[in-house]
């Protein structure tokens, strides 16, 4: 005999899984567009960023004021990492994937949640270290530099 909580339990449990779905679908989309059709959660007035997330996966993309695409990460459970979008791609750093120390450390957090948070520091040469790092990180340049 069945059980008419149950039914109804696992009727809602698979409608709320199917909607999470779809919205994580939706949410990818845009991804490496200038003008993304996501919320900017940026921090700063000086760039825009915007987060998607699929499953355990999220990315956080950087746009400058201009809305040119500066460079995306990805966090996992297990690791952040830079992904190969936009024009800074290659000056992307995180703690699994560190670079020598910048030309210039002065710069601006631009995107903080509960467990990264995302530091952009212009170049004299007119590129951008983007630095993601963990939450509790005090000082982003150390913790993605080589050596560290």
């Amino acid at each position: 005999m069945r059980n008419p909580t149950r039914t109804l339990l696992a009727t809602f449990v698979t409608l709320a899984l199917g909607i999470g779905a779809v919205n994580a679908q939706t949410a990818l989309a845009g991804l490496g567009q200038a003008w993304p059709n996501a919320t900017d959660v940026s921090r700063s007035p000086n760039f825009h960023v915007y987060v998607f997330q699929r499953g355990n996966t999220r990315y956080i993309q950087v746009n400058d004021g201009n809305g040119n695409v500066r460079g995306a990460f990805q966090r996992t459970p297990y690791v952040l990492g830079g992904l190969p979008i936009g024009v800074d791609a290659e000056h992307l750093a995180t703690p699994d994937e560190p670079l020598p120390a910048p030309a210039s450390t002065a710069g601006e957090t631009v995107y903080k949640d509960d467990s990264v948070q995302l530091f952009v520091a212009p170049q004299p040469d007119g590129t951008m270290r983007m630095m993601l790092v963990p939450a509790e990180c005090k000082n982003p340049v150390e913790c993605t530099t080589r050596g560290n």
